[in-house]
């Protein structure tokens, strides 16, 4: 027996109506067809697979790519009193298999698990053992070679189709391109599917590109000028730290939120920033996926992201409660060269691919013709330094290797030795006196990391070894002494990989099988980055109009987004009163177009229209410090 969707829609959400397409694809699942859903952040995916679940007898099997997301929404099911069940990794394979146990006989109605998961037998022996109701593939667009979170993991979930050849599937997404949604459909084997794509439009944001030189300020102005709560982007766990401590100095209540902390201190920030205890989250992307907090005010994005997919995501938590909200990108003429070195100077192309397979196979001294199934540890820092290899180049190389199962590389990358000195420099001059043999080391570790008094920073072991002419050993040794002195605050994983060699070696050959499909790969990646750039650069066209152009929506003007309020008409008699007090400003002193605008009460753009005019007409002029003057 079906239950009614609405009457479960009331009773758990308390809701009387769906919201755009939700309804339509619910029918559709419970007259067993596939679905492709393309719905915008925001859009309530999340339902289209849990109320039809709910409706039918059996579980429903979901599958998604992050831990923190299938966490978040099997916490929110088991708020509601829905039993439910995360299957992530690190955990034991005794409670596996007690969780699969619940699963056939506990009447749960949902088993939340990574891909990964999809590729072990108990696994999928268990799944066919079930009474499943129902697949959903969340996050779809990551099964898509062509999409901008490619995981090859993600292609394991077509089994899914063969284990269970009767149970329909629904794939949600809110950033596939056409290309994208056909690589999904195809993917995932789908008949006769029903696509249901809803207006990515998100009409009461307002996006806007920002080009300030002193982007610390801004930012200070923006979230200062926010009543409500406000999330900052930022691509690295020492830039959250560091934006957050800055906010917080300038009486901005802000904090941090990254992968390096525990899951306590997430859990802590998470409920103090949903509460609106702390007003700013800085975040790096690994923050807001699955967090629904209706009232964020303001997105703004400190560097430029990889991929207009990504932005667009990550802008579309703003304003979910459908009032007035603004989506800021802060950039500068800096910001592009750091963003093709970031995401573009580390892709390695195949020569690269052929020497680093050269180079594992060397290192371990495998034969041509054999090496299939064998298992080495690596110490990765020692391998990069014995060939001279750039680490971030090489570590991606890795994983391209491990992606197309030449290797199989273990998760241990990730684990890393960080240090914080807490001791006071008084203290820390009398210790190294006290402790002289360690003197050596500990002014190796301040002359190569700055900022270590403030805050937790990653340290390469190896290279501190090298500068100081002392085994790694040793220096391990040093740092486990300091800690229990009370000088530093250390954590220290192990940080070898484990490789398995999948293949025997055939050097150039292993390479060559999968290199257009790699070239293919890295093509996307860098016109992702190139299209980021063309927006960022395109002042002529509405933010708006761009961005759903790009997901194959058009769309009229916004009239609210930079480039739209660049065009609103100025009266003539305004822009007169906004020169004279320009003219005014400066004749005190040189003023930046920061000043500027924190010091007149006219709307930001017709400020900067006005310095246009007047840098034209040439009654005033930039200096070397971008602060205007008379001429």
């Amino acid at each position: 027996m079906i239950r009614d969707p609405k009457d479960i829609l009331q009773e758990y959400w308390g809701f009387s109506q769906f919201r755009g397409s939700q309804e339509t694809i619910i029918e559709a699942i419970l007259k067993n067809r596939d679905v492709l859903a393309l719905l915008p952040t925001g859009g309530g995916k999340s339902l289209c697979y849990q109320i039809p679940g709910l409706a039918k007898e059996g579980i429903c099997i979901v599958v998604s790519p992050l831990v923190a997301l299938i966490q978040n929404q099997v916490d929110i099911l088991k708020q509601k009193g829905i039993k439910a069940i995360a299957l992530t990794g690190g955990i034991p394979f005794e409670e596996v298999n007690d969780l699969l146990d619940n699963c056939l006989y506990g009447k749960y109605k949902f088993l939340y698990l990574s891909p990964e998961r999809l590729q072990q037998d108990l696994i999928k022996d268990r799944i066919q053992q079930m009474d499943v109701n129902l697949i959903a593939i969340d996050e779809a667009h990551c099964i898509s070679q062509w999409g901008n979170d490619f995981r090859p993991a993600y292609l394991e979930c077509s089994i899914l189709r063969e284990l269970l050849p009767g149970v329909p599937i629904i794939a949600l997404t809110a950033t596939a391109t056409e290309q994208v949604a056909l690589d999904i459909v195809e993917n995932l084997k789908f008949l006769h599917p029903l696509t249901i794509k809803d207006s990515f439009a998100r009409d009461n944001i307002a996006f806007k590109v920002i080009w300030e030189e002193d982007k610390r300020a801004r930012l200070k102005t923006l979230c200062s000028q926010i009543g409500e709560s406000s999330i900052v982007y930022v691509r690295s766990r020492r830039l959250a730290q560091e934006t957050a401590a800055y906010l917080n100095q300038h009486k901005c209540s802000a904090a941090y939120f990254h992968g390096g902390i525990s899951k306590k201190e997430k859990v802590e920030k998470l409920n103090l920033w949903l509460a609106n205890k702390v007003r700013v989250m800085v975040a790096t992307n690994a923050f807001g996926m699955g967090i629904d907090k209706p009232n964020v005010r303001l997105v703004v994005h400190y560097q430029i992201p990889d991929s207009l997919e990504n932005y667009f995501q990550e802008a579309g938590r703003a304003g979910r409660d459908n009032k007035p909200a603004e989506a800021v990108l802060l950039t500068n003429k800096a910001d592009e060269a750091q963003v093709r070195d970031q995401f573009l100077s580390v892709l390695p192309d195949i020569p690269f691919l052929k020497l680093l397979y050269n180079k594992l196979n060397n290192y371990f001294q495998i034969p041509f013709g054999e090496g299939n199934e064998v298992t080495f540890g690596l110490n990765f820092n020692l391998f990069c330094a014995t060939y001279k290899l750039n680490p971030i180049l090489t570590y991606n190389g890795l994983r391209i290797l491990d992606q197309n199962s030449v290797i199989a590389l273990s998760d241990n990358f990730s684990k890393s030795t960080s240090v914080r000195f807490i001791a006071s420099k008084p203290d820390l001059f009398s210790y190294m006196e006290k402790y002289g043999a360690m003197a050596p080391i500990i002014q190796t570790v301040l002359r190569t990391y700055g900022g270590i008094f403030d805050y937790e920073i990653k340290i390469n072991t190896l290279l501190i070894s090298k500068k100081a002419n002392c085994p790694e050993e040793s220096i391990l040794k040093i740092m486990d002494q300091l800690q229990k002195d009370g000088i530093i605050a250390y954590q220290t994983r192990d940080t070898d990989l484990e490789i398995t060699f999948l293949v025997p070696r055939e050097d150039e050959q292993t390479i060559h099988i999968f290199a257009k499909k790699v070239k293919a790969q890295q093509q996307v990646k860098i016109n992702n980055v190139e299209s980021m750039l063309a927006y960022i650069k395109n002042g002529a066209l509405c933010r708006h109009r761009q961005l759903l152009g790009y997901f194959g929506e058009s769309k009229v003007d916004c009239g609210k987004c930079d480039v739209c309020l660049q065009k609103t008409n100025i009266d003539d008699g305004v822009i007169g009163l906004i020169a004279q007090d320009i003219i005014t400003l400066l004749s005190q002193k040189q003023r930046s177009s920061r000043e500027l605008i924190q010091n007149l009460p006219y709307r930001e753009n017709a400020i900067l229209t006005v310095v246009q005019q007047l840098l034209e007409d040439e009654r005033i002029e930039i200096g070397p410090k971008n602060q205007y003057k008379i001429r």
